[in-house]
């Protein structure tokens, strides 16, 4: 059995608890943290969108849903969690950062994201795990900071994925849903 296959019922709840809410149409994803089941599958379903062969040491992710999916991700591969932040400063850390900027995100922001320093290194193989890609930018701001860390970047792993087919290849992203899925 495949591994979306795998999770056809999980794919299902998630479908059945999203909806799309105001005049813009935005996402309401809310139900998916409040329903335990849901949550308690996340990690597992995530994780087994990547490949044994991928040996992933490290998750990392975006706050703030990140920070909900990223530690979930991390305990099913016995792997180790860092946390992404908007607008780290080390002065205010009183640490060594790593600093990088979005290209515009799905809102037409610029966002500056950063990780500390010390929690990379070329020994990790890291797969970023975030809620929803759709322009990608945080995905490509994220392996920017992995390669600048000199980690090597496994992939991405998403809920939702709303990206292009030549961005899915280019960040090797992998999604538990398409967001063509989400009507």
């Amino acid at each position: 059995m495949g591994k979306r296959h795998k999770h056809h019922d999980l794919r299902h709840r998630l479908r059945e608890a999203f909806a799309w809410r105001g005049e813009e149409g935005r996402a309401d994803v809310s139900q998916w943290w409040a329903d335990a089941s849901i949550m308690g599958e996340l990690g597992p379903a995530l994780a087994d969108l990547c490949s044994s062969r991928d040996r992933i040491t490290t998750v990392l992710a975006p706050e703030a849903t990140g920070f909900l999916l990223g530690p979930l991700v991390a305990v099913s591969l016995g792997a180790g969690f860092v946390e992404m932040r908007r607008g780290l400063s080390e002065a205010e850390l009183g640490d060594q950062v790593l600093l990088r900027s979005t290209p515009p995100d799905y809102l037409s922001r610029t966002v500056e994201w950063g990780i500390r320093r010390r929690r990379l290194c070329s020994a990790h193989r890291v797969l970023f795990v975030d809620d929803w890609a759709d322009t990608s930018a945080t995905a490509r701001t994220a392996r920017r900071l992995v390669e600048d860390s000199g980690a090597t970047w496994v992939g991405a792993a998403v809920l939702v994925d709303g990206t292009a087919p030549s961005e899915r290849r280019d960040l090797d992203l992998r999604g538990l849903l398409r967001e063509r899925e989400l009507t």
